[in-house]
């Protein structure tokens, strides 16, 4: 008679409800595993339902074996196998009230069962012949590897565990409808069981051991790999004792070595701002300025960055690019013409604070703070003229800094405002996002919006996701777009998409709605406003920025409005984009005073 190791106990704990077709007829195997394939089938296309099963599914096993404890409780045993009975009646409960509702956890229950069943299969160690021991602890080393990886990534955990489950259950649907036929040919469903007994061939045991260790630590070598490209905060981020409660104040500065155009030099600064709600807050910027200055004082250009992320730890500033050639337009005229530039990281990444993605105070008024703070350096000679420059997520900062300025900021004297490739409009990019779900990269602006809106907004929670949604939102906030790992969200965003909407309810009704209805910048700037846009972007619709355009001269803003064709959201800022010409030229005549051209019909 076979050995009942812990690690068989624990398997039979988690197939205690397939058990309970053993025995049925043979036209029920066959009907229970047409349905269940079929089902299996489906579950594997739909992430979300299939993690729904899975919860399910774990938490009746539980129930049942629970309840086999209790009712197979014979008199006189002691108090072990009741207490045991109802643990696990208990724990089914719990799955079934709480995973199945919310999968938040169940990310770290499928890594807390790996762990555990690995575990247990080292302890299985200690019984059977030697090369049974060593393929138990072969199993057992990759169980716990992979229990490692899944609480490293939980949202790809999710996903390709919910894929298995799907595959898992039409594979054992196969097998009863199999079963069911050979139990009808025989006559009896006993015959038709295959012996449990039966060892299977030791080659392709030791076979399987080898591909699974091997698959096991290639996994948390690329696992590694993914996260050396994480960001690491150091101390000149944290907020000093005594914190001045005026926006805009200097903080400390010190030298930053990144990656600069050449002819420049930069310090990294830390200042005081006001975040969305009015309190007081700290955020971080990089200033460079002409190392051999043509001329003084040295205009300035306030840069806002686009999309990178929502984690404290995004900050560009941290990494070589935060003021450099890669994804910025008309780096080589900073030098050429004597402009210095203060880049600004927003409240909320470096420093502590909720991240305004598309949140245009908070966007805005860190803009403007930068600038204020620029001018606080020690050695640095900056003209009061400011033109603010912003693309995508900063084009949006970019037109409420310029919005601001004169009631915020009015000590800064702003020029002239550069919208580049703007997210102007939240609340049509919205609409045109849950429209189309499973567009690449979807699932990721959604968990920005989403995670910035709840952290912000008192009236934003993230019930508004789907609770098998919640785990790969959560994620993707805590990660940058710079990281490797930001390509396991975009794809697990687009599997999950076409499954059903990440979004319970629609983005554009609401307190959501109403959120991104007050987040579009609708004016008035008292500085010329510049609008650019390539006609070939995949990210900010053309269409959508057109009838931004149409609305604000409808409002009476003038405006100029330039349009690049070919070019895609990142091509209009490549080095052979016209519009490094166009914005070098329009940047001069704004310094210059020459009066703006106006688009408008």
């Amino acid at each position: 008679m076979p050995t009942v190791t812990p690690y068989r106990r624990l398997d039979r704990r988690v197939r205690a409800l397939p058990g309970l077709v053993g025995r049925a007829p043979w036209w029920v195997l066959v009907l229970i595993g047409t349905t269940t394939a079929a089902l299996g089938v489906l579950l594997a296309v739909r992430p979300l339902s299939s993690l729904t099963a899975l919860g399910i599914y774990t938490g009746a096993s539980c129930v049942v074996s629970g309840l086999g404890d209790l009712v197979a409780r014979r008199h006189g045993e002691g108090r072990l196998p009741l207490v045991t009975g109802i643990g696990w009646v208990v724990a089914g409960v719990a799955v079934l009230a709480w995973l199945g509702r919310s999968l938040e956890l169940l990310g770290p229950f499928v890594a807390a069962l790996l762990l555990l069943t690995g575990a247990v299969r080292l302890l299985d160690l200690r019984h059977g012949p030697t090369a049974d021991r060593l393929l138990s602890g072969a199993f057992g080393a990759s169980e716990v590897a992979f229990g490692l990886v899944a609480l490293l990534w939980p949202d790809a955990t999710l996903l390709v565990v919910a894929l298995l489950f799907g595959v898992r259950t039409a594979a054992f649907g196969l097998s009863l409808i199999w079963r069911g036929v050979a139990a009808g040919r025989l006559g009896s469903p006993d015959r038709a069981l295959p012996s449990t007994t039966r060892t299977r061939p030791r080659a392709l045991q030791w076979v399987a051991a080898g591909v699974v260790l091997l698959v096991a630590g290639a996994t948390l070598v690329v696992s590694e790999q993914f996260r050396s490209g994480i960001p690491v905060l150091n101390g000149f981020y944290d907020a000093p004792e005594d914190v001045p409660d005026r926006p805009g104040r200097l903080i400390r500065a010190e030298p930053y070595d990144g990656d600069l155009p050449e002819g420049l030099t930069a310090l990294r600064i830390l200042y005081t701002t006001t975040a969305d709600d009015g309190v007081p807050g700290l955020a971080s910027a990089v200033v460079a300025v002409p190392a051999k200055p043509t001329a003084r004082p040295v205009p300035l250009i306030a840069w806002a960055h686009g999309t990178v992320g929502v984690a404290r730890a995004c900050a560009p500033s941290l990494g070589p690019n935060a003021i450099s050639t890669e994804g910025m337009p008309a780096m080589d005229a900073l030098a050429r013409n004597g402009w210095g530039m203060v880049a600004t990281d927003y409240i909320g990444q470096g420093t502590e604070g909720n991240f305004p993605y598309l949140i245009g105070q908070g966007e805005g008024r860190s803009v403007l703070d930068a600038v204020r703070a620029a001018h606080q350096v020690d050695g640095l000679d900056l003209a009061s003229e400011t033109v603010i420059w912003g693309h995508s997520q900063g084009g949006h900062a970019a037109l409420w800094a310029g919005q601001l300025a004169p009631t915020y900021a009015p000590d800064v004297d702003v020029a002239g405002v550069a919208a580049l490739s703007a997210a102007s409009d939240p609340l049509g990019m919205a609409v045109l996002v849950t429209s189309h779900p499973g567009a690449l990269g979807a699932s990721l602006g959604i968990s920005f919006v989403v995670a910035a809106y709840s952290r912000t907004y008192p009236d934003i929670s993230l019930d508004i996701v789907h609770p098998a949604a919640r785990t790969l939102v959560e994620e993707a906030a805590a990660r940058c777009t710079s990281e490797p790992g930001t390509v396991l969200t975009i794809l697990t965003g687009v599997a999950v998409s076409r499954d059903t909407p990440i979004l319970e309810q629609d983005p554009t009704t609401g307190a959501v709605g109403r959120r991104l209805r007050e987040n579009v910048p609708l004016g008035p700037w008292s500085a010329p406003l510049l609008i650019a846009q390539g006609s070939a972007d995949e990210v900010i619709s053309p269409r959508l920025q057109n009838d931004y355009v149409a609305r604000l001269c409808a409002a009476g803003h003038p405006l100029r409005y330039e349009r690049y064709e070919g070019r895609n959201h990142m091509g209009v800022l490549e080095p052979d984009s016209p519009l490094n010409d166009d914005l070098e030229q329009w940047t001069k005549d704004r310094l210059a005073g020459v009066p703006q051209e106006n688009s408008c019909p």
